[in-house]
């Protein structure tokens, strides 16, 4: 009787692992950019102890490794918006001051005058540093990521270039997420830092975003059937309970 109410048990722990990786891809559905990850395998561990020689548990191995498939195409008509092609990923600064990456094109110059995207990440150009943008400039970023100025008082004169964004091609690269929501390679887990890029060239559209690539029927689907699942185990752990007692109460007046 012990044996099924544990197998329940464990099964019950891999669908409470199923609920967070539904649960980040619906919360993410809107985001800007937004690739699912937290990709589960399971494999079965021996349990140890003396008398459980004979018990085995699944386990859940997780690498969060990152999707990198084309999200839709929002068309914005903003300038500094920009739509990363492929396997395009843009190079930013971290919270920790690393060199990582992201694919949200919802670019701003911020307070202290740098390039950055919407949610603060400084955006980097392609020798390392932070792009810095004169004051009073508008700014017009070009499909292989070239950042160029205009100055509305002279309307007439030709662009100048401010900086080249820091784009790499993240085909055939292994990519994970970062706590603080960024990307690295796998190999750099945890160090950050530029990666050499496959073997297409990097391009952006300007004027337009990526929306989430998550599919939100295909992900509530998913959580509705895990739902039922998770109850479907929690009626026989009950059921077993009430048979034991049941069992109990009979051997104990027989």
């Amino acid at each position: 009787m012990d044996r099924l109410i544990y197998t329940a048990m464990s099964s019950l722990k891999q669908l409470d692992h199923a609920k967070m990786k539904y649960a980040n891809a619906l919360t993410n559905a809107s985001t800007v950019g937004f690739k699912q990850s937290i990709q589960f395998a399971t494999e079965t561990s021996q349990v140890a102890g003396a008398g459980f020689n004979t018990r085995f548990v699944p386990m859940n191995r997780s690498n969060d490794e990152l999707v990198i498939d084309q999200g839709p195409l929002i068309t914005t008509g903003r300038k500094l918006d920009i739509y990363c092609k492929g396997g395009t990923l843009l190079g930013v600064q971290g919270s920790n001051g690393q060199v990582a990456f992201t694919r949200r094109g919802d670019l701003l110059v911020d307070q202290s005058g740098f390039l950055s995207t919407a949610n603060g990440h400084v955006v980097l150009g392609d020798g390392g540093g932070p792009i810095t943008v004169p004051v009073g400039v508008e700014l017009a970023i070009t499909n292989d990521g070239t950042v160029t100025a205009t100055d509305p008082v002279q309307p007439d004169a030709p662009p100048t270039i401010v900086g080249n964004l820091l784009l790499r091609d993240a085909t055939g690269i292994r990519m994970v997420r970062r706590t603080d929501g960024l990307y690295e390679p796998i190999a750099a887990r945890g160090k950050g830092g530029d990666f050499e890029g496959g073997p297409n060239i990097p391009e952006v559209q300007p004027g337009s975003l990526e929306g989430s690539s998550i599919n939100v029927a295909e992900q509530l689907v998913g959580f509705m059937d895990m739902s039922r699942s998770f109850e479907i185990k929690i009626k026989m752990i009950n059921e077993m309970k009430e048979l034991d007692d049941s069992g109990t109460t009979m051997m104990r007046y027989a």
